[in-house]
């Protein structure tokens, strides 16, 4: 693939940046530990279009080619990873959906507010008894004539606070994924309780919470594609969501090298800029190589989005590959930081911080290899 980027990818990229270091970056260690980011970035973002990248604007949306969107991302994980979430989440997830999945009136009804920042989504699959076994899930609904009643619980829910509209999963048939369908429900609907989640490791910042839902009625009109198709629904949006998770994570590393060589530049032991001393040295390019892999890799994905090529083995693989690389890079960045990596006054204790759940969510590092181990042999090992 050709790796210049367009003179509009190369614009979009730079607008990115230039917000990421005006608007997030100084708060950042201030939202780390207060345990959330300032709500008035999700109107910063709408302004901007970055909640609306690759959906048309006949919809509200920004258009854009998915590398793009990978630039954003990108510069928003470099920053502040409980920003990239909220992007990723509801733009990547929910109203990517809303606009692949979705009936004309859901279109207009939701992803306007979507795409300006209005309104934000959250994505209710995950459950507190099944995280990587999605297709077992619990929640449940019934129908009720024309209308279904929803009750469950979910977990670990991203945006699950500030949300106004919840793509949630429920089964309405039976046992295994067949039975799983899609729908999308209002926030403020009677009997969905929200908790938001604290004591977190890292992404402290972020609105993460635990849905309770309690007999919520919502009318057949909130389905998300036909019954029973809730989890093609769900792999559809994680196959493009993991490209997200992996562009920020390559933010991640990124701001890792980028602390890293500016501080052996500056930090004097022996007589000399640790710069000099060749163990230094070796950390640096060790980093240096991961992000230029992980960007690789993920720039791959985005590509093979957009020429409309399959793309999910290579979406696993770019996860995988960023994330772990991700936890590398802030663990060499810590080390040549040495004892002030260790406090919260420098930026490197964070970044690992954050980087850590990166192999967890949307697919942990091990399913992602028994994703690409079934690609490779024709065999599921699960």
């Amino acid at each position: 693939m050709d790796l210049e980027l367009s003179e509009e990818q190369a614009a979009v990229q730079a607008l990115a940046r230039d917000f990421a270091d005006r608007e997030i970056t100084p708060h950042a260690a201030e939202w780390d530990r207060a345990e959330s980011v300032d709500r008035g970035i999700v109107k910063k973002l709408g302004a901007l279009g970055f909640l609306g990248l690759t959906i048309g604007e006949e919809h509200g949306g920004s258009g854009g080619d998915h590398l793009a969107y990978c630039l954003v991302t990108e510069e928003l994980g470099r920053a502040e990873s409980s920003v990239r979430g909220i992007v990723s989440v509801s733009l990547g997830l929910v109203a990517k959906s809303i606009n692949t999945w979705g009936t004309e009136a859901q279109k207009r009804d939701w992803l306007p507010r979507l795409t300006s920042g209005e309104a934000l989504g959250c994505f209710g699959l995950t459950e507190p008894g099944t995280g990587s076994d999605a297709a077992n899930l619990t929640t449940r609904a019934i129908r009720d004539g024309s209308d279904y009643l929803l009750t469950g619980s979910k977990m670990f829910i991203t945006n699950g606070t500030w949300a106004d509209v919840v793509l949630l999963f429920a089964r309405t048939g039976g046992e295994g994924h067949r039975g799983i369908s899609a729908f999308l429900v209002p926030t403020d609907a009677p009997g969905l309780i929200r908790r938001e989640v604290h004591g977190k490791l890292g992404l402290r910042g972020q609105a993460t919470a635990e849905l309770v839902l309690d007999a919520v009625r919502v009318p057949e009109s909130a389905l998300l594609g036909p019954e029973g198709k809730g989890f093609s629904v769900a792999m559809s949006a994680l196959a493009k969501g993991r490209m997200s998770v992996a562009a920020g994570c390559v933010g991640i590393a990124q701001a890792c090298l980028e602390a890293a060589t500016g501080y052996a530049g500056q930090r004097e032991q022996f007589g000399t800029p640790i710069a000099g001393h060749q163990l230094v040295q070796e950390l640096l390019a060790d980093i240096a190589v991961d992000v230029d892999a992980a960007r690789l890799l993920t720039w791959r994905v985005a590509d093979r989005i957009d020429r409309g090529l399959p793309f999910a083995t290579e979406s696993s693989t770019a996860k995988l590959y960023a994330s772990e690389a991700a936890v590398r890079c802030a663990n060499n960045a810590l080390q040549v930081f040495g004892g002030y990596g260790y406090i919260d006054e420098y930026p490197v204790g964070k970044l690992l911080r954050d980087a850590r759940v990166m192999t967890l969510y949307e697919g942990t590092s091990q399913i992602h290899k028994l994703l690409i181990g079934r690609a490779l042999t024709g065999v599921s090992a699960f």
